[in-house]
This record gives structure tokens, C-alpha cells and sequence, in this order.
């Protein structure tokens, strides 16, 4: 059985099976990375769909083989973004209404931070997300980012002050 640098170089090289078993292997990490972005299953199964696509696509052109997770990571999170803005453009107002009634059932205090995290500059959202809904590590982190631990703990700390700020003692969201 080849190790997980052979089976992402046999990837790479266009080896189906090498690529489905990388994908199979961390299907799960990658579906709750999806979910923690978009809150819905059928969004999040969409976005991981578009994401192995490219992925496939691309795998040909990646230099280092042995980044092969954190890169599909990257691009899974650029497929939630781009959905998330896709989203924003469609969403009808009366949705908009259901989807704040229908959030009634889940803890106010996880959709203040909800709330506060989708406001966020993408830079301190995607380290907050990775780190506290994904348990990752902050060199794991800088891999899929594709910058320095040093900006990774930055953010991280930016972004949980950002976060204090937004979120009143009392959780309820400030509207700076």
C-alpha cells in the first residue's frame, strides 16, 4: 500500500484511484470544514463536489505533491467563499425572515458568534474557523493558508479581540 506522499505524487500524475482514496480518507474533515462555512448540508456537499472537481482538474499542476491536503483544503475554502458571495447575491428578503425564525431553535450565543465570524475579514474568519471549529493546528493552518505561523497566531489573536468586541458580555452582536 503506497504512503501518503505516494499516493498524492500517483494523484498528481493522474492516477484516479490515488486521488479518490486521498479524498475518501479525509472526506469527513473536508465536509465539516465545508459545513462550518455554509451551515447546510446540501450547500456543504455541493461546495465539496466543486471542490474535488477542481481539484482533479488542477492536480496535475501542483509543484508539491506532498501539500497535496492542505492545497485541496485552500480550495475547498475558496469554493465556500465563493458560494457564500453567491449566496448573498440570491438570498430574497423573505428567506432572509423564514431563516432568522427557523434560528430561533439553535442557542442564541452560537449565532451571535455565527453572526459576529460572517463579518469578519476573511483573514481572521479563516484562522478562527480552522482552529476552533476544525481543531487544527496552527502549522497546519499556516500550510493551507499558505503563510507563516508568526501571521497565523497574529490573526488568531486579532481576530478573538475582534471577536470580543463584537459580542456584548450580555451576547448580543454590537452593530459598530
Amino acid at each position: 500500500m503506497m504512503d501518503h506522499k505516494e499516493l498524492a505524487a500517483a494523484a498528481c500524475r493522474g492516477d484516479e484511484e490515488a486521488f479518490y482514496s486521498l479524498v475518501t480518507e479525509h472526506r469527513r474533515r473536508l465536509y465539516a470544514i465545508a459545513y462550518s462555512y455554509l451551515h447546510n448540508e446540501s450547500d456543504a456537499l455541493e461546495v465539496l463536489q466543486e471542490t474535488v472537481y477542481r481539484a482533479w482538474m488542477k492536480c496535475g499542476k501542483l509543484k508539491h505533491p506532498e501539500a497535496f491536503v492542505p492545497w485541496l483544503i485552500r480550495i475547498l475554502i475558496n469554493c465556500c467563499v465563493d458560494e457564500q458571495k453567491r449566496k448573498k447575491r440570491m438570498v430574497p428578503i423573505e428567506e432572509v425572515r423564514s431563516q432568522e425564525m427557523a434560528a430561533e431553535m439553535v442557542s442564541d450565543s452560537k449565532l451571535d458568534l455565527e453572526q459576529a465570524l460572517s463579518r469578519m475579514k476573511p483573514k481572521y474568519r479563516h484562522v478562527l474557523i480552522l482552529k476552533y471549529y476544525q481543531d487544527m493546528t496552527i502549522a497546519d493552518i499556516a500550510k493551507i493558508l499558505d503563510c507563516p505561523e508568526g501571521t497565523v497566531k497574529t490573526r488568531l489573536h486579532q481576530g478573538l479581540k475582534l471577536l470580543r468586541q463584537k459580542i456584548e458580555p450580555g451576547g448580543a452582536i454590537f452593530h459598530v
